[in-house]
């Protein structure tokens, strides 16, 4: 009896101390995935490469590579090119919450410029991860309006008119990244595809603006375009909404151009 006794006490201990083991090793992971963002928070806009990260933070390439892929997966941190990494969109709305608000401020303005000139409902909407978010909607005069989303509400980036502008703004591996995480949640969006949301990227970069329809909501279809910041870097998009027999072609082109002059004129130095 005293052995058995004896075992368990010894098993005890050794569960103890694995667990402070794992402990241990859990918090040199967190310290050191936090050194790695607080490198690239240094690097702002322009980024930071794997061997300056090597070098700041005294790691080699390959535990720099597993704390990144966490840090992009998280959305804290994202990449930039090929070689660069820099602040991701979890960063920007933990630095400074109270943007969101003021960005919706400055851009009501254009909503209410666009709106009352095509007289369909309008969006505004930010980057949230790899959704979008409305920030603004304002109803036009015309009889039948498209309430397509509320304020608040979040939706993979790209199904709406507004987040496929401001998905098709953004560049190419970063918007690639994007399409393929929201990929589960696309086709209870009319049936969307990452194939059909990159042919709509691609027409959109050729275009300047974006055109879809029948995916966020079903008959309806969106003119949008992307809003820059005053360093040249999308920060929002826009759009206007209407059933599909109200939008052909040249009054695409025509609220086009009405919410180009509006952005140009009301936000000359961006957002």
């Amino acid at each position: 009896m005293p052995s058995k006794a004896t075992n368990k006490n010894v098993r005890s201990t050794d569960v103890v101390e694995a667990a402070a083991e794992a402990a241990e090793a859990g918090g040199r992971s967190l310290r050191r995935g936090l050194q790695v963002l607080d490198a690239v928070l240094l690097g702002g806009r322009e980024g930071v490469r794997v061997i300056d990260l090597c070098r700041q933070c005294e790691l080699q390439r390959a535990p720099i590579y597993r704390l990144l892929a966490t840090l992009i997966d998280t959305g804290y941190v994202a990449q930039r090119g090929r070689f660069r990494y820099v602040p991701g969109p979890r960063v920007a709305a933990l630095v400074a919450p109270s943007d969101e608000s003021h960005l919706a401020v400055r851009l009501q303005p254009v909503l209410a410029r666009v709106s009352a000139a095509c007289g369909d409902t309008v969006f505004a909407i930010l980057r949230d991860g790899d959704m979008s978010r409305c920030i603004g909607r304002l109803m036009g005069a015309y009889p039948v309006q498209v309430l397509s989303v509320q304020v608040g509400q979040r939706q993979p980036l790209g199904v709406g008119a507004a987040g496929l502008a401001l998905l098709a703004a953004l560049p190419h591996e970063e918007a690639s990244a994007v399409t393929a995480s929201n990929t589960p949640a696309l086709s209870r969006y009319g049936g969307m595809t990452p194939s059909r949301l990159e042919l709509l990227v691609r027409a959109t970069r050729e275009r300047g603006w974006s055109v879809v329809g029948n995916h966020a909501v079903k008959g309806a279809l969106g003119v949008g375009l992307a809003v820059m910041g005053a360093d040249d870097t999308p920060v929002a998009g826009i759009s206007a909404v209407s059933i599909i027999g109200r939008m052909p072609k040249e009054r695409q082109q025509l609220i086009a151009g009405i919410m180009r002059d509006a952005v140009a004129s009301l936000l000359p130095r961006g957002l």
